[in-house]
């Protein structure tokens, strides 16, 4: 076979794979989250209360538009609690105990989390810092004067140069 047909082949296998590893993945993707239309008034409070809420499994992604297993098993719990009469920082409260600041998208300011909600202004003080401390070592620099001697032994060997 000439090079140039292997390469066409080659070409016309890598541009027909991509629609059937899409169709292999469609297959097999995670089911939509059906909402549960029993009350929707609760079900409306799990959704608000769930856009707060991390997924454990996901964890870039909010509760409420998880697909995961893990994801629906804590809305159903949150249904339940919400069902049994719990409010909104009770429901907050019982998820907190069991998994942590994690499950929450914003974090409460405690000394645990200080460096997390301190440290994007700590390197921007760092990088303020590090950056003046450049600037004025470029300008004490550019301050002082040539020495004459190394002038005269630039232009020396800039004409023995030509």
């Amino acid at each position: 076979m000439s090079r140039r047909f292997r390469t066409l082949a080659l070409l016309l296998v890598l541009l027909g794979a991509p629609p059937a590893v899409g169709a292999a993945a469609s297959a097999e993707a995670p089911r939509e989250a059906a909402p549960n239309a029993e009350n929707p008034e609760i079900e409306q409070r799990m959704v608000r209360l769930a856009e707060d809420l991390r997924c454990l499994v996901c964890q870039n992604e909010s509760l409420a538009g998880s697909k995961a297993e893990l994801a629906e098993d804590l809305r159903r719990e949150i249904r339940d609690q919400m069902k049994s009469g719990k409010s909104d920082p009770e429901v907050i409260d019982y998820l907190t105990a069991r998994y942590g600041d994690f499950v929450l998208y914003r974090p409460p300011f405690k000394p645990v989390t200080w460096l997390l909600w301190l440290g994007p202004v700590l390197f921007l003080a760092a990088g303020a810092g590090a950056w003046y401390a450049t600037l004025r070592r470029r300008r004490s620099a550019a301050a002082e004067p040539p020495d004459p001697r190394k002038l005269a032994a630039a232009a020396q060997l800039l004409k023995e140069d030509q």
